[in-house]
């Protein structure tokens, strides 16, 4: 008598013969988001030292506005020549002194960038799908600010507290009026925190933050 078939595989009858093919387990799509300077860089990387493939959107940002794309011509159209420096390149200092000093403007960017990083990450997710892999995580600072919790089948939040974050971004050499923009450019943490499927507190240290990344990893 025919015992059960692995789990891992599926019964095949065709031609009047019968057979198992491995059961394809469906590609699962991460969200990674937080507060600005609470750890999403740190947390994609722990990510890729388990294996996960990992893409940030902070990286795909940079490309669409290299020198030739059509999108740092619709910046220098929107925001004038100051932006542009001599060599072509984009001056992001001085377009982030711009559009985080005017909701406006900022939506104006947001309008330019969003449709061709959302378009560059997809791409990569269909991918990842197509090459059979198990977790692709996406980073997005504004995943929520930009309705885009419906592409993925979870969303990893990471925060920290507010005097932390402060402490960070202090560090980069913001002004507390370039931190206080940031901050308000985006949803409350606790906000992010409460729609997100999985938090990972990055407080404490690199093996507490770990702890956290493996726990999220064995409930898949």
């Amino acid at each position: 008598m025919l015992g059960e078939p692995p789990s891992h595989q599926i019964l095949l009858a065709a031609g009047g013969q019968a057979g198992y093919l491995p059961v394809v387990t469906p590609t699962k799509i991460f969200g990674l988001t937080g507060g600005v300077g609470m750890g999403k860089t740190t947390v994609a990387q722990l990510l890729e030292r388990r294996g996960v493939a990992v893409v940030d959107t902070d990286v795909l940002s940079r490309k669409v506005v290299e020198p030739g794309q059509p999108a740092l011509a619709e910046i220098q159209e929107m925001f004038g020549s100051a932006v542009i420096a001599p060599d072509g390149s984009l001056r992001r200092e001085e377009l982030a002194r711009r559009v985080f000093a005017s909701d406006i403007s900022r939506k104006q960017l947001e309008a330019i960038l969003h449709p061709r990083i959302r378009t560059l990450w997809m791409a990569q997710a269909q991918e990842w799908r197509a090459a059979g892999i198990k977790l692709g995580v996406v980073v997005i600072p504004l995943l929520y600010e930009t309705n885009s919790a419906r592409h993925f089948d979870k969303v990893i939040c990471v925060a920290c507290a507010g005097t932390s974050q402060q402490q960070r971004l202090a560090a980069r050499g913001w002004s507390a009026e370039q931190i206080q923009q940031r901050i308000a450019a985006q949803w409350p943490i606790e906000r992010k925190m409460t729609s997100a499927d999985h938090v990972v507190w990055a407080e404490g240290n690199l093996e507490v933050t770990m702890a956290q990344v493996d726990r999220i990893l064995s409930q898949l």
